[in-house]
C-alpha cells in the first residue's frame, strides 16, 4: 500500500467510516457504531441532509465524508462518472492535493500532512470546527497499521 492509500485509509478511520459499510464508501454523515446509514447506489452522492444539532446540518457521504457541494464540484472539474469508491478516491486525493499535502505524503511526514488538511476533515487534529477530533497518535498508528511509511 502507498503512503497516499495509508493516508485516505487515516482520514476513513478519523471520520468513523473505515469499518462501516463497504469498508465506508456507502457511509451517510451521521453513522455510529452499530447504527450505520448507508445509501444503496454509487451512482450520485446520495444528497441527504442530515440534522446533527440544533444548530449543525451536513451532506457529508462516503468514506471521505464529502459534502454534496464538493462532490458536484470535483465530480464536474475531475470528469468523474458517479460517487463510486473509485470516484471518492479521485476526490479526496484532490482535496489534499488542492492542500499541498501530498509531498509531505509521499516523503511520510504524516503530522504534516494532517496539518495541511485539518481544515477540510472536521474529525483532523488541528480542525477548527467545533466538532470532536481524534489524536494524531491514534491516526498515526492507523496510518503505519495500513502500510504507510513514517519519515
Amino acid at each position: 500500500m502507498s503512503n497516499l492509500d495509508a493516508f485516505l485509509h487515516a482520514i476513513a478511520v478519523s471520520e468513523g467510516t473505515a469499518g462501516v459499510g463497504d469498508r465506508g464508501y456507502n457511509v451517510i454523515v451521521g453513522s455510529r457504531p452499530g447504527r450505520a446509514i448507508l445509501f444503496r447506489s454509487y451512482k450520485d452522492h446520495p444528497r441527504v441532509l442530515v440534522e446533527l444539532s440544533a444548530s449543525l446540518s451536513s451532506t457529508a457521504a462516503g468514506r471521505y465524508q464529502i459534502l454534496e457541494r464538493y462532490a458536484d464540484a470535483y465530480r464536474a472539474s475531475l470528469n468523474l462518472p458517479d460517487f463510486s469508491p473509485a470516484s471518492q478516491d479521485a476526490i479526496a486525493t484532490q482535496m489534499i492535493r488542492e492542500r499541498g499535502a501530498l509531498p509531505d505524503i509521499e516523503a511520510g511526514r504524516f503530522d504534516a500532512a494532517v496539518g495541511r488538511c485539518s481544515n477540510l476533515w472536521a474529525s483532523l487534529p488541528g480542525a477548527q470546527y467545533q466538532q470532536r477530533t481524534n489524536l494524531m497518535s491514534d491516526l498515526r498508528a492507523a496510518y503505519a497499521a495500513a502500510g504507510g511509511s513514517l519519515a
